[in-house]
């Protein structure tokens, strides 16, 4: 056999199981979501069950940022979170095969003709979107309304990440960055008029970021957003996308422009950012991805807390 025609071990089946998958979500996306929707709930109960790793991320991030709650009320929390990933890893079937008008009715817009109106008047425009489980439904509605520039992150599953890439431009003429492209091409392409969908608050080790807090915790917090919305002139706009109860959907929410922002100042703008974005977890804590080890990266001499 030539190595052409060899695979790695594993390799082979790992793809099978990813296929089938695949195939899963194809015959789930047939479904009404007053079905989709509590499945979706039950398939998050059982990864609950048996995801212990990721469990132990949800708990320690929980026991990090809300360290008023006790063990009962904590656990509830990160049960309660499990099920609305279920639901998002089960509807994203949605985003890869449903039609348009589909996904229309199901994600509605709440202010977004405030962004129809920065553009119109020339102005760049950074839509704000922080993981929340709802981030991948709001930012393809969002794509229905605008050509759009956002930065792709390749998945380690070559399967998963075609029907990723495929589902992030399905809709209009989408530019899709790799984070090395650079500041220089987003920053074009917004002052060519398409919004950033950016999403600014995962832990990408030390590059680029400094320690703000968050949740009262130092987080190494990328300052992009400051960056960008000086460099481009551009309007920050909140972008949150909210996971509605049962079968209702989804409604991504444009705040107003951020007013005196950028400063002179990266540190307090990212540290703005992450109290913002403190605010809205509050209001949904359940739909933050907590899965995420936001905290992984740490201050010279702090253990790491997974």
């Amino acid at each position: 056999m030539s190595k052409q025609s060899r695979s790695a071990p594993g390799q082979v089946p790992g793809r099978v199981f990813s296929h089938l998958g695949v195939a899963v979500l194809w015959l789930l996306h047939w479904l009404p979501m007053s079905a989709l929707a509590p499945l979706g709930e039950v398939f998050g109960g059982l990864l609950y069950r048996v995801a212990r790793r990721r469990r132990h991320i949800v708990d320690t991030n929980l026991r990090l940022c809300f360290p008023e709650l006790d063990d009962t009320a904590r656990h509830a929390l990160a049960r309660r979170h499990f099920l609305v990933l279920g639901r998002s890893l089960l509807e994203r079937s949605l985003l890869w095969w449903a039609p348009r008008s589909r996904i229309e009715r199901l994600v509605r817009f709440d202010g977004d003709g405030r962004v129809r109106e920065l553009l119109a008047a020339g102005r760049p425009v950074i839509l704000l979107a922080p993981h929340f489980v709802g981030l991948d439904m709001g930012g393809t509605r969002v794509t229905m309304a605008f050509d759009i520039v956002s930065i792709y992150a390749r998945q380690k599953n070559p399967v998963f990440d075609r029907w990723l890439l495929h589902g992030r431009s399905r809709f209009g003429n989408q530019l899709l960055l790799a984070r090395e492209d650079g500041v220089r091409a987003t920053v074009k392409a917004m002052k060519a008029g398409r919004p950033f969908y950016y999403l600014p608050d995962m832990d990408y080790r030390r590059k680029d970021s400094i320690f703000v807090p968050f949740f009262g915790v130092p987080a190494a917090t990328i300052t992009g957003l400051s960056r960008l919305a000086r460099l481009a002139d551009a309007a920050v706009v909140p972008c949150v996308t909210r996971m509605l109860p049962g079968g209702q959907g989804y409604r991504v929410e444009f705040g107003e422009p951020w007013a005196d922002f950028p400063t002179a100042d990266i540190e307090a703008d990212t540290a703005r950012m992450n109290r913002w974005v403190e605010t809205v977890i509050r209001g949904m804590p359940e739909q933050y991805y907590w899965v995420h080890r936001r905290f992984k990266t740490r201050p010279a001499g702090e253990p790491r807390p997974y």
